[in-house]
């Protein structure tokens, strides 16, 4: 086989477990091997490291695959490090048969990522080296997972980096565009094919979870209180209901649960969640109106629909408008203090929120951009934290690998002192148990997840 000699120089990242080893890293090339064959690495002294494939084309020369000599990847490889993969999978989420199967360099196949739907696996083929193994990857699949179908959904740009073109299509078996799901107890029907990326985002399956505690116990804001039920002689008949202020028995049901606002919906997941766990009424927007249409099929599958409105809008702007609406309404109560015009109409609406979650899209996909992905985050934290009613939570989340877990938290803080409110961290978190993280590998550790108390000054 052909080998990489590595610089004396260089940081000791491959010793540390990380399984990328950059152009600027390697000293010499012996021997001879097409790209996306594997290839030994060793360090300048001539110790063996590990074995990965090479691709002269990309800026990351070798992926690692093992740090035991192998000739090939085939599909034994393959099989075996599935069959890991599924172990860990049914240990860690017992029950479960959606989730991330295959999470790429935590798994110790990188470049390679699948998705399990039930019985339909989504692969995205992210590299040389793995789009060279497709047939044993696929095969491999087969034999440990044994699902109905396989499809790929490889169109994506880093693709471009390796040299490859984006890609889609039927691996094997029957594929159905919509695939029903269960996740946290609660159906969804999921678009393999026309979804963002797979179809949906697993890493957020714990963290959907974790807003439970935060939809019950809002009735007394409205002077909702349990009392026990009076006969009409007068005494007490040992049950417990919901009585307003008048003395009048409430009959709604959700009497007790938290406004909510998602935005960024995309499936609708974290308001599904909401529903389950005691909401009152949620409002689920997201930019995209086939988001919102997969939005309102899962609402409907689970019987939520008289609990949830749906809004085609940009967070942006739909944020921004209910501020100057809320700012509108405090200069109008000052009136009396200060000249205020009160002939023209309020234009916005100035809704708040009980808990509002904010689920963007990566706004650092570059070191580059994180200066602006900096002023993104803070923009939308400061103004979904001024919707949220006093006492309220704000729930918020960055998928931005560039965007660390300090600047994270330094901007959604900058972003509470300019709106004058004053936050306690709830909880922190990252993604879930199906994506784990080799420490040393910070690429891995992108998810953000954030609960707020949301305090004014």
């Amino acid at each position: 086989m052909a080998s990489i000699f590595l610089n004396k120089k260089r940081k000791k990242r491959l010793e540390a477990g990380h399984p990328w080893i950059f152009k600027t890293e390697v000293e010499r090339f012996e021997g001879e091997a097409e790209p996306g064959q594997l290839v030994d690495v060793y360090t300048h002294a001539g110790q063996y490291g590990a074995t990965g494939y090479w691709n002269p084309a990309s800026q990351i020369v070798v992926r690692v695959v093992s740090y035991e000599p192998i000739a090939e990847m085939t599909h034994e490889f393959f099989a075996e490090r599935f069959r890991r993969c599924l172990e860990h999978r049914d240990r860690f989420l017992q029950g479960a048969r959606s989730y991330r199967l295959v999470y790429g360099e935590a798994d110790f196949l990188p470049g390679l990522i699948v998705d399990r739907f039930e019985d339909v696996l989504v692969v995205q083929i992210l590299t040389l080296g793995m789009d060279r193994v497709r047939d044993a990857i696929v095969s491999a699949l087969v034999e440990v997972v044994r699902p109905t179908g396989i499809y790929e959904r490889s169109d994506v740009s880093v693709r471009g980096l390796e040299g490859l073109e984006e890609r889609t299509g039927l691996l094997y078996g029957e594929c159905p565009q919509h695939v029903r799901i269960t996740e946290n107890g609660l159906l969804m029907d999921i678009d393999i094919m026309q979804g963002q990326k797979t179809g949906y985002f697993f890493d957020q399956r714990e963290n959907r979870a974790a807003i439970a505690p935060l939809m019950l116990g809002w009735g007394k804001r409205s002077g909702i209180a349990l009392q026990e039920v009076v006969g009409e002689d007068g005494a007490g008949q040992g049950v417990m209901a919901p009585f307003n202020a008048n003395g009048k028995q409430v009959s709604f049901p959700y009497w007790d649960g938290a406004t909510v606002l998602e935005c960024f919906s995309h499936t609708g997941s974290f308001t599904l969640n909401a529903c389950k766990y005691g909401a009152k009424k949620v409002t689920c927007l997201d930019i995209s109106e086939h988001a919102i249409e997969s939005a309102r099929t899962n609402v409907k599958l689970n019987g939520f629909e008289d609990r949830v409105e749906f809004v085609v809008a940009d967070a942006f702007e739909y944020l921004r408008e209910q501020v100057r609406g809320l700012d509108q309404r405090t200069e109008r109560s000052q009136a009396d203090k200060k000249k205020v015009d009160t002939s023209q109409p309020i234009q916005a609406k100035g809704r708040t929120w009980d808990v509002v979650i904010l689920d963007p899209p990566a706004f650092a996909k570059t070191r580059s951009a994180v200066e602006g992905a900096c002023r993104g985050y803070k923009d939308i934290n400061l103004h979904g934290m001024k919707l949220v009613n006093e006492g309220g939570y704000l729930v918020t989340a960055s998928c931005s690998y560039h965007m660390k877990p300090e600047l994270f938290l330094e901007t959604i803080h900058a972003a509470a002192v300019d709106a004058k409110k004053i936050l306690r961290l709830i909880e922190f978190r990252g993604a879930g148990k199906d994506h784990p993280r080799i420490l040393g590998v910070d690429e891995g550790h992108y998810l953000k997840f954030a609960i707020f108390e949301v305090r004014s000054k």
